[in-house]
């Protein structure tokens, strides 16, 4: 079984400054993969494993910034056979429909089985690319799965939805969201990480420059909200009733 894995690189979070204006500062942020995206390269770690002779391929797409060693190698010590990344300036700030573009494009010569996604990015969590993508590829596409097991020209999931847990056999060549509850990401180690370094890696420009459908107005952090800073000495008679009244008083 052939299995593409795609990713997203997005900037860590607990780099992400906020000015005063409220606007966000990502020039210190180094690019993570997706959190997300984590659990479905270890899903599709799992399935290769379970099916021997299986393959997965990590794909993504972003601006040239993207392409970093280590991150690079981060991903292939996950059970990553080899990376294929267009890494170009031109990619910047695609939104899904845009990220769904240029991943067809650089799937277009086919040769997978199943192609897996997170159900979302930890930037924007738009739940869109998936579908977007197996609309262009032409291919079913299922989500919110938590378990995926191979079949004879299939895969059988389960879709953990809010009322019921359903069982769907797809078949293959498909698009599959997984859920984070997929899969728990392993921590490479030192081995691992060694041997990443001698995976292949197929780094490219952009195959095709994406339009964009969605149009950013602002992007700026939630207004603070005051603290009432209610001290209550321990030591004073009713601090406890105090205590429980500014408490009450705050819901």
């Amino acid at each position: 079984m052939n299995i593409v894995v795609a990713f997203k690189v997005v900037p860590d979070d607990q780099d992400i400054q906020i000015a005063g204006d409220r606007s966000l500062d990502f020039s210190k942020a180094k690019g993570i993969v997706s959190a997300y995206d984590l659990n479905a390269i270890e899903a599709a770690a799992q399935l290769a494993a379970a099916n021997p002779g299986s393959t997965v391929t990590a794909v993504t797409a972003g601006p040239a910034s993207i392409d970093d060693s280590k991150l690079k190698k981060n991903v292939l010590a996950r059970g990553v056979d080899d990376l294929i990344m267009a890494a170009d300036d031109a990619l910047a700030g695609m939104d899904a429909a845009g990220t769904a573009e240029v991943l067809a494009a650089m799937l277009a010569d086919g040769g997978y089985d199943v192609i897996i996604c997170g159900d979302g990015s930890a930037d924007d969590y738009a739940q869109q690319v998936d579908v977007q993508l197996a609309a262009r590829l032409g291919l079913p596409s299922v989500s919110a799965v938590t378990k995926i097991e191979g079949a004879e020209g299939a895969v059988v999931v389960e879709r953990t939805l809010e009322d019921v847990v359903e069982e769907v056999r797809v078949p293959l060549p498909a698009v599959v969201a997984v859920s984070p509850d997929v899969a728990v990401p392993r921590i490479p180690g030192m081995k691992d990480i060694l041997a990443a370094g001698k995976k292949p890696m197929d780094v490219t420009g952009a195959p095709v420059v994406p339009g964009r459908t969605i149009d950013v107005m602002s992007c700026a952090a939630p207004e603070a909200a005051e603290r009432a800073c209610h001290v209550a000495e321990a030591s004073a008679d009713g601090a406890i009733e105090q205590f429980a009244a500014a408490l009450r008083a705050a819901l």
